[in-house]
């Protein structure tokens, strides 16, 4: 219901009067070519199939209409799909006059209102968007950039970022997961690998990126964001390896070391309140020594008799 809710808020009435609602048979409405939004045969999905059966298609979808005279899909894919899955052959569609770049533009804009968006879709939208704005002569370093750019507000990325409340930055690095092989990326979607390694990793090459898949299956890891960058810079030195990303990877993680835990109540009587962790460490192992060293003299004396 989310996608109809949006798009309710996007077009309203008045824009409706102004724009002409066709009735479109939905066998003649093509999905937009390389959709980067998935959509999902799910619970929300149920509930948007229940209120058109319900009250019909209320919002209508946004096409353009091709060269062959079939209608191209900009906003509604969950619409469509839910007309398709109940068996609904026309919809109410509002066809506009767009070029290849602005339907591109407002394709991406519409679905990135939603609410739930994964890693892989801003990722594979704002590539799209990035590259209709270079069509449109709009400048692009969006992906070459290795540092953080002074860049005028101008500027693509800038601009992008700033109608997604995201840094230009954070635009570059979204890109930059188109580079991620997709079992890698499929990680990242399921949040089993964090954000900023994945951007590292994206720059090994695809047999490298083939390689970690390997280890991380093999080993039920992910990188760190320290591990990603070592292997990123092997891989540009001409030395990442599969014996050197098995290498990296299986190494002991600070957070992953055993650590034994004593409640606080338990020391209360040997500690005052508020003794820094470090010296209760301190002393407990200096405790510790202390009594293991009484052990030694005593076995020590015990084999002198």
């Amino acid at each position: 219901m989310e996608e109809t809710k949006t798009l309710q808020e996007e077009y309203s009435p008045t824009d409706a009067k102004r724009e002409k609602v066709r009735r479109v048979a939905v066998a003649m409405i093509d999905d937009f070519p390389e959709h980067p939004f998935k959509v999902k045969d799910d619970e929300e999905m149920e509930k948007l199939k229940d209120s058109i059966s319900l009250y019909g298609v209320l919002t209508p979808v946004v096409a353009r209409r091709c060269e062959n005279g079939r209608y191209e899909l900009i906003s509604g894919h969950r619409r469509k799909y839910a007309c398709k899955a109940l068996g609904i052959e026309f919809m109410p569609a509002i066809v506009r006059e767009m070029s290849r770049e602005e339907a591109v533009i407002a394709m991406v804009d519409s679905n990135l209102q939603r609410e739930h968006i994964l890693p892989s879709e801003k990722a594979f939208a704002y590539k799209m968007k990035l590259e209709a704005l270079k069509c449109q002569g709009k400048r692009t370093d969006l992906t070459s950039a290795p540092l953080v750019q002074k860049l005028g507000d101008g500027t693509s990325r800038s601009s992008i970022g700033n109608e997604n409340g995201e840094s230009g930055e954070q635009i570059r690095r979204y890109i930059r997961l188109t580079e991620l092989v997709p079992e890698l990326l499929e990680l990242v979607d399921d949040d089993r690998m964090a954000f900023r390694p994945a951007v590292e990793i994206s720059y090994l090459t695809e047999d490298e990126q083939r390689d970690l898949v390997e280890t991380v299956d093999s080993e039920d890891c992910t990188p760190s964001l320290s591990q990603a960058c070592r292997m990123k810079k092997l891989s540009q030195e001409g030395k990442l390896d599969m014996d050197a990303i098995f290498a990296i990877m299986t190494e002991e993680k600070a957070n992953q070391k055993e650590k034994i835990k004593i409640p606080a109540e338990r020391l209360d009587r040997f500690f005052e309140r508020g003794t820094p962790q470090a010296e209760i460490e301190k002393v407990i192992i200096a405790a510790l020594e202390d009594y293991y060293a009484r052990i030694r003299q005593r076995r020590a004396n015990r084999d002198t008799r």
